[in-house]
């Protein structure tokens, strides 16, 4: 049997459990010789510096630290990171591809839940069922049978900003429903969005057109407010904002001026700040839902990101490109 090459998890031990359970872990022992009860949380802990040392592999997630030149140069037979969560800019360094180091990212595998919570809040709010639910909790009063007018969720229009990994695979799972979605994103172009099979607008004709304004966008100096009171202005009466991507995204002072009028309504699972202070008027508003950032892989959907690392160790191994490496000319513009 080859050897094994040595690998050292990097990120909170309370998390190596959560996202490599039993099963995977396994699987990832067959490719790699790592200890699951060695962890790195802090590169200069004197316990795992003969680990770290010999380490070809590094196998990252929440709460790595930084690999700043040192932590590097400390581990000089390092040629491959694999992180098992989603963006690397926390942890990585330019220094990590001017050594030739691989970085790989488990970000498409996070991507899943995002995607799914977004699809089913459009449902949700579709049907008006958040706010139905909050006035028959506050009322206990039954509205009573028949048609509602002015829900549903036949040939609502889906504006999706920001054609990232989550914006891709939501446009992915909104397909076989009767929703007409379209697409804003300036590194798109209309081929682009037409391989996507949505319509390519400017911000400004998305936010017109659309009863849901779901944001996927990343959070960089040129995104900071990208949606204000300005952009909030365009939404149509009766839309529904829904923010999973940075709460930075949005200028949440313009956000409750808006809510407050009961014009628009907003799904919020970030925020700015996070969290938020305890007298935010978003708690109590009864056209804003607030959900405590878990759109994101949660509870046993983190063993997904485990699995997307053991299959991007056995490519390793194996002598295979990576399937999901992470480019250090697009981390730019990446969340």
């Amino acid at each position: 049997m080859t050897e094994r090459p040595h690998a050292l998890f990097a990120m909170s031990a309370e998390n190596v459990p959560l996202v490599f359970p039993p099963g995977v872990l396994a699987r990832l022992r067959e490719s790699l010789d790592i200890d699951p009860g060695l962890v790195a949380e802090d590169f200069t802990d004197p316990r795992i510096a003969d680990s770290l040392a010999r380490a070809e592999i590094l196998v990252t997630g929440w709460g790595c630290p930084r690999l700043e030149p040192a932590v590097l140069d400390a581990a000089p037979q390092l040629r491959a990171v694999l992180h098992a969560a989603g963006s690397v800019k926390g942890l990585a360094t330019p220094e990590l591809w001017r050594r030739g180091i691989a970085v790989s990212s488990a970000a498409l595998a996070n991507a899943l839940p995002v995607a799914e919570y977004t699809l089913a809040m459009i449902f949700l709010a579709g049907k008006d069922v958040l706010a139905a639910r909050e006035r028959l909790r506050t009322r206990r009063v039954h509205p009573g049978w028949g048609l509602v007018p002015g829900i549903g969720n036949h040939g609502r229009r889906v504006g999706v900003i920001g054609a990232s990994r989550i914006g891709r695979r939501l446009i992915e799972l909104l397909r076989p429903f009767d929703l007409v979605p379209a697409l804003s994103d300036p590194y798109v172009d209309t081929a682009g969005a037409a391989a996507l099979g949505v319509p390519l607008l400017p911000l400004d004709d998305l936010l017109r057109t659309s009863d849901v304004v779901t944001i996927h966008a990343p959070d960089t100096p040129e995104t900071h407010h990208l949606i204000g009171a300005r952009e909030l202005a365009l939404m149509p009466d009766g839309a529904v904002l829904v923010n999973t991507a940075r709460g930075a995204l949005l200028d949440h002072e313009a956000l409750i001026a808006e809510l407050r009028t009961g014009r628009l309504s907003a799904i919020l699972d970030v925020t700015d700040p996070e969290p938020l202070p305890a007298d935010s008027p978003l708690y109590d508003l009864p056209n804003a839902v607030v959900t405590p950032h878990l759109a994101g892989s949660q509870g046993n959907e983190a063993a997904r990101l485990g699995l997307a690392v053991t299959e991007e160790a056995e490519r390793l191994v194996a002598g295979e490109e990576l399937a999901y490496p992470v480019d250090p000319m697009a981390l730019a513009r990446e969340a």
